[in-house]
């Protein structure tokens, strides 16, 4: 089956779309509960630690079981159990016409967009790297990236459970040099988390405000870990000149107040991606154009 994928572009793109589409819903799941799963761990902790108790409600609700298989999907309206005929990535939106199959609550576009994102940017690897390790290295980065994505928008938040282990993986990999040297993957997630940790505290120092949050550090050290402390210039110049257009058009559009935060990881995360398959050829264009090329 492996020697006729690789044989036949056409099967292997097609098969690995249908597999990001897997993968995005199973990130939905992820994106919604991995937040709320954070929250009753740190109140179990906060509870043991200082030596109390809970009121009995939410006692009850801390013991029930909640992580990403149980309880199973449902409508958060009429907490009908979903079917595994209606939980088909897209299809079922499309078929469901985007409301619950019992109560007719409106579900939420991103599920399907989520889906449709994942199940792209995977095909789109594919299609760059090949049949290759380096392909499936780079699905895996990818899919983390898009969890950070979701639950930063939501919660201005990127949790240690995503983005350490993304780290890690990183310097894992290159071990064998799947990406880059090991020497340049460990240059890079110190180099990585320093940058934005020293852009951290001189903003603090000058304005008295947190720019960002540390997990914004540990995302640009991730990225260092897997392609090396050379594409890092590329990515915080990217990461800030789409944030910093997104943010304007943000607030032109929604009238958001100026002083709220906005999430920066996304950004990050969609500059890492870029440089993971243009990096090089961005950097070739850039120095050719500006006459610094040998």
């Amino acid at each position: 089956m492996l020697e006729t994928l690789a044989s036949y572009p056409a099967l292997l793109l097609s098969s690995a779309f249908i597999l990001g589409l897997l993968i995005g819903s199973f990130l939905n799941v992820v994106i919604l509960r991995l937040p709320v799963m954070m929250e009753r761990e740190y109140k179990r902790d906060f509870y043991s630690y200082f030596d109390t108790k809970p009121d009995k409600a939410e006692q009850e609700e801390l013991n029930k079981p909640f992580n990403l298989v149980l309880p199973h999907s449902h409508c958060p309206k009429c907490k009908t159990e979903i079917k595994p005929w209606q939980n088909v990535p897209v299809i079922s939106f499309l078929f469901l016409r985007g409301k619950c199959g019992s109560c007719g609550t409106a579900i939420s576009r991103r599920y399907p967009t989520v889906e449709l994102i994942t199940g792209i940017l995977t095909a789109v690897i594919v299609w760059q790297l090949g049949f290759t390790w380096q392909a499936l290295a780079g699905c895996v980065f990818t899919w983390v990236l898009i969890a950070l994505t979701g639950i930063d928008f939501d919660k201005q938040l990127l949790p240690d459970n995503l983005t350490l282990p993304l780290l890690w993986g990183g310097l894992f990999i290159n071990l064998w040099g799947v990406f880059a040297p090991l020497q340049d993957a460990v240059i890079g997630a110190i180099a990585g988390y320093l940058s934005l940790w020293l852009v951290f505290h001189i903003f603090k120092l000058v304005t008295g405000k947190e720019g960002m949050g540390a997990g914004d550090f540990k995302i640009l050290a991730a990225i260092g870990a897997w392609f090396g402390w050379q594409i890092l210039p590329l990515v915080v110049v990217l990461s800030a000149a789409v944030g910093a257009i997104a943010g304007i058009a943000w607030s032109l559009a929604k009238g958001r107040d100026h002083r709220l935060p906005i999430a920066f990881g996304p950004y990050l995360a969609g500059a890492g991606w870029i440089a993971m398959l243009w990096g090089d050829q961005i950097i070739g264009w850039y120095l050719n154009f500006s006459g610094l090329a040998n």
